[in-house]
């Protein structure tokens, strides 16, 4: 087993929850677009936009993950 620091394994665990928020967020508005449009269809272009919109916070969390891991020396 390796030896690993303590702040090493937080910056870690802080990326991964970075990543991770984002896909509950994505999973929570498309299961609701998902609903919607089994009871109304028309309403399926408002239900991908907004099931898309959670997208943006994935793009930011890989961001701040891409951002501590290079910060703590992970990435070259």
């Amino acid at each position: 087993m390796i030896p690993v620091e303590i702040g090493l394994g937080l910056a870690i665990m802080g990326a991964g929850i970075a990543m991770g928020m984002s896909a509950i967020a994505q999973g929570i508005a498309a299961a609701g677009a998902v609903g919607a449009t089994a009871e109304r269809p028309e309403i399926f272009g408002k239900g991908l936009v907004f099931s898309v919109l959670p997208e943006t916070q994935a793009i930011y969390g890989l961001l701040i993950a891409i951002l501590i891991l290079a910060g703590i020396g992970l990435l070259g």
